[in-house]
């Protein structure tokens, strides 16, 4: 089936591959050695996560077992994008095939498109636990949180199928340079010839829908977890109830502020270097920075990690004194 989609697009087309120009032209250990550097620290803070709200059982919570879906998915998302930018970084031949590229392109929406709702989702949770608290065991029960979990990733699943194949099906009879280091949508579009009006007007409408929707959901949630927060009688209560969702409210911010900047503003209005720097934090810096936020802004999380480390500490000295 891949197979044949394969052969569909490339008959509409001159191009069967594509060239990634990215930032150099030439190998750059310099950059090699920065991408690197984010891709560890990414990968080993999210796994991090994912290990202490598993390790810990205070942490069985619908809260933290999103928040370990929401690392997982950054762990993905980051491996979709950066193997490929460190063996470019590398090598003079940049080239990626036209199936290879429509390939990154699915998992980079896909990824991105349940991060949106992930993060809705980890709103509504937020919203049910301070605004609705007698009744958070009931309507934030195993099978709920599961399911909306379940939801979040499946939701886009499908229709980025069709989404990728109108992209892709698109004639591209010119350069096969994309400006860009990784098979995002506003580069590839720019190398399409013919009449895209109609394409452009369904990437918009998809991503009203994995953009704009969840992020209303969100923003939604946050207004009634606002006005429940400020009638509170108690200033030492406000400041403690908002402290469980401030970190999510950065990590959304980070998130929604570029991926709306990316994807949202018409095609006339990108420039290759702007779209760099703005695929630039949501692929490589927010997945980085999201541990950090999570883990030093959340005494839950920090107090577990120094459980686990005294812990293991302490184990060791045991081994060693029987030894």
């Amino acid at each position: 089936m891949i197979r044949g989609m394969e052969q569909h697009m490339e008959a509409k087309n001159q191009t069967t591959e594509f060239v990634m120009v990215g930032f150099a032209t030439h190998p750059d250990w310099g950059l090699f050695v920065v991408f690197l550097s984010c891709y560890l620290i990414a990968l080993t803070g999210n796994l991090l996560i994912i290990f202490v709200t598993m390790a810990d059982a205070a942490l069985h919570t619908p809260m933290y077992f999103f928040l370990r879906n929401l690392s997982f998915l950054e762990i993905s998302y980051t491996s979709v994008t950066l193997p490929k930018i460190l063996a470019n970084l590398l090598s003079e031949d940049r080239t990626i095939s036209f199936l290879g590229c429509a390939t990154q392109m699915y998992f980079l929406l896909f990824l991105g498109g349940t991060e949106c709702y992930l993060l809705a989702v980890m709103a509504y949770d937020r919203y049910v636990a301070i605004c609705h608290p007698l009744h958070y065991p009931v309507l934030m029960n195993r099978r709920v949180y599961i399911r909306l979990a379940a939801a979040s990733w499946l939701t886009n699943l499908l229709v980025l199928m069709g989404h990728i194949a109108a992209i892709f099906t698109l004639p591209f009879c010119g350069s096969n340079e994309i400006n860009h280091f990784f098979c995002d949508v506003p580069p590839v579009m720019k190398l399409a010839c013919g009449d895209t009006h109609r394409t452009e007007i369904a990437i918009l409408l998809v991503a009203l829908f994995f953009v704009l929707l969840p992020f209303t959901l969100i923003l939604a949630s946050y207004v009634r977890i606002i006005s429940t927060i400020l009638k509170m009688a108690s200033a030492e209560g406000r400041q403690k109830t908002f402290s469980t969702c401030s970190s999510h409210l950065l990590v959304v911010t980070l998130f929604y502020g570029t991926a709306c900047t990316m994807y949202l503003k018409p095609k006339s209005s990108h420039s290759p270097n702007s779209d760099k720097l703005i695929a630039l934090l949501y692929s490589v810096v927010t997945p980085m920075l999201n541990p950090i936020i999570y883990s030093l802004r959340n005494k839950e999380v920090t107090g577990a990690l120094r459980r686990l480390t005294e812990k293991n500490v302490l184990s060791t000295s045991l081994e060693v004194y029987v030894g």
